[in-house]
């Protein structure tokens, strides 16, 4: 036997053979398109980067470097994505399609990211779970939802879905010492993990009626059949599509799968809070796009009635919810669950009028949203709370804070001169267009109720005053007390004390200790919901502010010139063109 040994003729004929392979070529690897794939491979570096960098033990490192790493990466991707913009291509075997949609709402997460770690900059959320533990899970969180977007096949969604989950899962309970942030991450788990299973199922379901787990094999499949037999009257098909959409709509808090959402809203450290209620929802309702408005689009005539009975519902129930919550983050919350039924429409009518509608929208709920979310943060710092009565007298002693809220507040229910008219406008279209006009009804309607609580936040900062003002003047306060239930007093003048505490610690914060400062943990952690017991501080950090202003003033920007807006949706309606 000739043995191929180090030295001997048989070993050098192997090493030419593996060299030049059995045609007397080179053997190659398969073809990576880096320039495509960069996004994903910043993303994922920059998760494991800034876990090492965490493990520093200079604090120094960890509560400055930490940061301001996260926010470059994130910025590194997303002029790795803006580069790719009009370079339509497949990568990984065809099981990720880097197209314009995917760059926007790439670029909408990743924007959603740098503002959640900036309100995370001095928050004790991060400090508690570790800065390195808490902004890698933020990174990859942010991967989970690029390639959930790009999916192309059943395996690959999942797979994103899950890498986008299990982060946020991990970052609701970061502040382990409040019994809020434990229960918030902990229903989400569950909740999460009920979502999951069930979309699990309807994609096998899928792939067992059509026999491809990609979506080009699916539409292809779905094309062939007709509704006398053949893969469309496959009862299997049904079921399937049918747990495909619950399991969606665990995700985007789509009703009746939404109750998980004002108790994780609330519970959950803001800053996580204000990324979950844009960059998750936007991932969500972009892979509502891919599935249904790509692979699914020869079944609309059966899904498309269902989801729009689904999206009906949702408006009703999340803008009627959110009309009796004195928590800010619940009432957001609520409006969220109303906003995703607002949205749907653009699926639910499976045109590219319907697609450039919906990304428009998801552009100004993230402007909208961010801008709320951060004078929240401001404001739990301020006053130790998320409750509306918080907001007393917010114009007149902190005017940053209260003119983006407001601004948010009116775009949010469609005020015009707001980015959210413009998107609610293109809505509407959309459903007219597409002959659901009862369904763009229901939305106007929805709008109509919505004021009832946008504009109760407005009156609040606005026409009620000051906690001190009302204590000193008592016949000039202005009660806020919510619709259902709740005490007058505790809602025009801060909640109800606790048993054996003070009226005035409980209205205007804890009461100070010797020395003049408050009490709780020292250290520049801040108190309230987003802080738990620390100290309050006397003004919102200026990273906060930041926030706040920038994206209080792209409302307004873009509602009066929306043009940048249209070309975006433009640019994602393309990439979905001749699927339609």
């Amino acid at each position: 036997m000739n043995v191929a040994r180090p030295g001997t003729a048989a070993y050098r004929h192997l090493l030419a053979a593996l060299h030049h392979g059995a045609g007397g070529t080179h053997i190659r690897g398969p073809h990576i398109d880096w320039a495509s794939l960069m996004p994903f491979v910043l993303l994922g570096a920059g998760a494991v980067i800034v876990l090492l960098i965490g493990l520093f033990r200079d604090r120094h490192v960890r509560e400055r470097v930490v940061p301001m790493l996260t926010i470059l990466f994130l910025g590194a991707a997303i002029a790795a994505e803006i580069v790719r913009f009009k370079h339509r291509t497949s990568i990984v075997s065809g099981a990720l399609q880097v197209d314009d949609l995917a760059l926007i709402i790439d670029l909408l997460c990743a924007s959603s990211a740098i503002a959640a770690t900036l309100l995370s900059w001095r928050s004790r959320a991060s400090a508690e779970a570790g800065q390195g533990e808490y902004h890698a899970l933020l990174l990859f969180s942010v991967m989970g939802m690029a390639i959930l977007v790009s999916a192309q096949e059943l395996v690959t969604l999942f797979i994103g879905i899950e890498l986008l989950s299990i982060p946020l899962y991990v970052l609701c309970a970061a502040e382990y010492r409040r019994e809020g942030s434990l229960e918030s991450g902990l229903k989400y788990l569950v909740i999460g993990s009920v979502g999951s299973a069930t979309l699990v199922y309807g994609l096998a379901m899928v792939y067992g009626a059509t026999g491809s787990t990609t979506f080009s094999g699916i539409a292809a499949a779905l094309s062939r059949g007709t509704l006398s037999g053949g893969v469309l009257g496959d009862p299997l098909l049904f079921a399937g599509l049918g747990l495909v959409i619950v399991g969606f709509a665990f995700k985007a808090s789509v009703a009746p799968f939404h109750q998980w959402t004002p108790d994780v809203y609330e519970g959950a450290p803001t800053p996580i809070t204000a990324f979950m209620a844009t960059a998750t929802k936007a991932a969500a309702l972009a892979v509502f796009l891919r599935f249904f408005d790509v692979a699914a689009v020869s079944a609309q005539d059966t899904w498309a009635p269902l989801l729009a009975a689904v999206g009906a519902i949702t408006i009703i129930v999340g803008n009627v919810g959110a009309l009796g919550q004195s928590s800010l983050k619940r009432m957001l919350g609520y409006s969220g669950v109303g906003q995703a039924g607002y949205m749907l429409a653009g699926v639910i009518v499976g045109t590219q009028l319907g697609v450039k509608a919906t990304v428009l929208y998801l552009v100004a709920y993230t402007l909208m949203n961010l801008a709320a979310f951060a004078v929240i943060v401001g404001l739990e710092r301020e006053t130790g709370s998320d409750q509306l009565s918080g907001l007393a007298g917010l114009g007149a002693r902190r005017p940053a804070l209260a003119w983006p809220l407001t601004i948010a507040m009116l775009s949010l229910a469609g005020i015009p001169g707001t980015v959210g008219f413009i998107g609610k406008f293109q809505l509407i279209h959309a459903l007219v267009d597409g002959s659901y006009t009862w369904l763009a009804i229901v939305l106007v309607i929805g709008s109509m109720i919505s004021l009832g609580y946008y504009l109760r936040v407005v009156a609040a900062m606005w026409m009620s005053p000051s906690p001190a003002e009302a204590a000193a003047y008592p016949s000039a306060g202005i009660s806020l007390a919510p619709i259902a239930g709740g005490s007058p007093e505790a809602d025009a003048f801060g909640p109800a004390p606790l048993a054996g505490g003070s009226p005035e610690a409980d209205a205007f914060g804890p009461a100070p200790l010797a020395g003049g400062t408050t009490g709780g943990v020292t250290g520049g952690v801040t108190g309230g919901r987003e802080g738990g017991s620390g100290p309050l501080v006397a003004e919102p950090h200026s990273e906060v502010l930041l926030v706040a202003v920038l994206f209080g003033a792209a409302n307004v920007f873009f509602g009066v010139f929306p043009s940048p807006l249209f070309t975006f949706a433009a640019h994602a309606g393309a990439a979905l063109t001749g699927l339609f």
